[in-house]
This record gives C-alpha cells, sequence and structure tokens, in this order.
C-alpha cells in the first residue's frame, strides 16, 4: 500500500502537507490540497487508525450517563447493550468507555451519578438528559471544563451539545395518534396513560403526548383523549379505579394510548375488561412488550432501535475524539411501526464504528 511519504513526493509535497489534507486540518491551498486528495483517491489510500493511534499515543475516556433498567422498565438493556458493543470495538483504538447508571424518577440520582462520572476527567460524555433543569446545570459543568458531549435518546435545545442521537419524540406521537384513529370510530374515546408527576420536566414522554393530541387537534376529530397519571403502572386496582372515575359523556373508551415502553403492564390490567377496550399502542420492543404484541393484546408499538441509539452515540463521539470528525447536529432513528406479523426475533447489532482499516 502506498505511504503518505509517497504520496507527498508524487505531489512535490512535504508528508506534513499530507498529512494536514488527510486530516482536515488548515495551512493548505485548496489548489495543492486538490491535487493531494486526487492523488489519494487515485491510489486508493486509507489511514492505517490502529497505527495512527498508538503513534499518536493517546488514550480516551468516554463516560456515559443513562437510566437503569429492571423488571419493570426493560427499555434501556439494549441501549446499554449498544455502548458496550462499541466500547468493545473502542478499546483498540486507546478509548475506554465507562457507564453510571442512574433512577429516572430522581433528579437527585441524576445528580449524584454525574459527581461520579467527572471523577473519572472524561474527554467525551454521552447523557440522557432525563431532567431539564438539572441538565441545564451539569452541562454548564460540562462547557465550563470544555468537555464535548452528546445527547441520548432525549433531545433538549440550548445545551451546545455536539449532536443529538434518538427519535423525533413529536412525530412519533403524532403518528401514534395516526394509526389511534384508523382503529377508532368517530366518536370513540381514547386514554393517555402515563405515570410522571411533572411532565414538563420529563422530555420525551411531554412530546409524544403534545404530537398525539396535535394530530386531533389539527384535523379537529371528535375523539375525546382522557389523560390520568398513574405512579405505580403494576397497581392494577388503581388503575381501574382511575378508568371508573372518568366523566361518562356517553362515549365508550375504545383505545388506550401508553407513550412510554411499559404498554405490557396495561395490557395485562385491561385483560379485565375484556374486548371492551380492543386497542392499544405503546413503544419499544422490550421483551415483555414484543410477548404481548405477539399474543394481540397491544395493537402496535413505535419501535425507535435503541441498541443502534447507544452504539452510534458512541460511535461518533469516538471518532470526534480520535479524528475529530465532524458529527451531524441529529442522528435521528427510524419512526418503525411494529405489529405482531412483521415483530422481529431480534435487534439486528451488526455495526461497527471503524469498518475497512
Amino acid at each position: 500500500m502506498i505511504t503518505i511519504k509517497e504520496i507527498a513526493k508524487l505531489a512535490n509535497v512535504s508528508p506534513g502537507t499530507v498529512d494536514r489534507v488527510i486530516h482536515n486540518r488548515p495551512g493548505v491551498s485548496e489548489k495543492t490540497a486538490q491535487r493531494i486528495r486526487e492523488i489519494l483517491k487515485e491510489h486508493d489510500f486509507k489511514v492505517n487508525r490502529i497505527a495512527q493511534s498508538l503513534a499518536l499515543k493517546k488514550k480516551f475516556t468516554i463516560a456515559v450517563m443513562l437510566p437503569g433498567y429492571d423488571e419493570e422498565n426493560q427499555f434501556w438493556k439494549s441501549p446499554l447493550e449498544g455502548i458496550h458493543k462499541a466500547g468493545e470495538e473502542a478499546m483498540s483504538f486507546g478509548i475506554d468507555v465507562k457507564t453510571f447508571a442512574f433512577d429516572q424518577k430522581s433528579p437527585k440520582s441524576y445528580v449524584d451519578s454525574f459527581g461520579l462520572l467527572l471523577k473519572t476527567n472524561p474527554q467525551g460524555v454521552v447523557l440522557v438528559p432525563t431532567f431539564k433543569k438539572e441538565t441545564k446545570e451539569l452541562t454548564q459543568i460540562l462547557l465550563e471544563k470544555e468537555i464535548p458531549f452528546i445527547f441520548l435518546n432525549i433531545a433538549l435545545e440550548g445545551h451546545d451539545n455536539l449532536c443529538f442521537v434518538g427519535q423525533d419524540s413529536f412525530k412519533s406521537g403524532y403518528l401514534a395518534a395516526k394509526l389511534m384513529q384508523l382503529c377508532l370510530n368517530e366518536n370513540d374515546d381514547i386514554l393517555t396513560v402515563h405515570s410522571r408527576s411533572n411532565l414538563s420536566n420529563v422530555n420525551n414522554i411531554s412530546k409524544r403526548i403534545k404530537g398525539f393530541e396535535h394530530y386531533f387537534k389539527a384535523l379537529k376529530l371528535k375523539n375525546t383523549n382522557h389523560k390520568i397519571e398513574i405512579e405505580d403502572f403494576w397497581d392494577a386496582k388503581k388503575f381501574r379505579d382511575k378508568i371508573t372515575s372518568l366523566p361518562q359523556e356517553g362515549n365508550e373508551i375504545k383505545g388506550i394510548f401508553v407513550p412510554n415502553s411499559r404498554a405490557h403492564i396495561i395490557a395485562k390490567h385491561i385483560e379485565d375488561f375484556g374486548n371492551k377496550i380492543p386497542y392499544l399502542i405503546g413503544f419499544d420492543i422490550t421483551e415483555h412488550n414484543s410477548n404481548a404484541l405477539a399474543d394481540g393484546k397491544i395493537t402496535f408499538l413505535i419501535s425507535q432501535k435503541p441498541f443502534q441509539q447507544g452504539y452510534q452515540s458512541v460511535s461518533g463521539l469516538s471518532k470526534f475524539l480520535l479524528y475529530n470528525t465532524p458529527l451531524q447536529p441529529d442522528i435521528l432513528s427510524p419512526i418503525e411501526i411494529i405489529t405482531k406479523e412483521n415483530l422481529p426475533n431480534g435487534q439486528q447489532k451488526d455495526y461497527t464504528i471503524f469498518p475497512s482499516l
């Protein structure tokens, strides 16, 4: 394979000039840079990234802070798996990926985990910005320390993050409403079930609900959307009590919208209602949700490929730290409609951070 010295000789420039062109650094005239690029392309030149990384002898720590997962809320298992996969591949390039979990119901846990994260002296951070107020304070610290950071899964504006990796929550809620409207008759009612006492501080859920409501409002549809909050999704009695206490306006609830990954719990609760509430739409292909979808207890799931989100966040930040590769402002996940007929057997995990070494 042709070397940088040989490229420099062909272009009649110094090896340093070729190196600047390869890494998009300033100090080379456009005419010279174009001549070098043509020679690089002609000889199919590829940088040996491993050798380059070892030569630079740079070590980087990427710290990732995301919610923990448990039996009740399994969503964050998939992004964490993607992060671990990317971390294994990045290890050869001198990158150490450390993860920190927090309780997504507790702002204090969020702040405490960030304190532990800072002690690792990271060169880059991937953050799931679950709480707006606290995120403003934490990202200000990162900016003061000049630590680049990426937002994962939740998009917040005005924080100077390098990029956002995730789904457009408003559009996904809008799509959920469109699916629901296709299932219902003109006067059927809808029930939205969420579990956050301070909804404005939980951005994804809030945007999904806003997108859902906007669809019905924009089309001036007559379906009434009732909203209830249940802190403990597993409390079947409280769920039934809340439903029976809703105002009776002559219309029956025929569809339930769950803007989080726990639709399978509501599916279990409404088994007692027989066929009275036939339509249920939720988010994310967790194991429990997939089983409920396959059994016909959930009508639609909206997927956002969380494994790839975790992988791409570490991948993008790794490239930025190693090679100063610029990132797109938004790396958006697809909004996928999953039914029992197209339910995948497993998440596709065929990504590599640095192909064609």
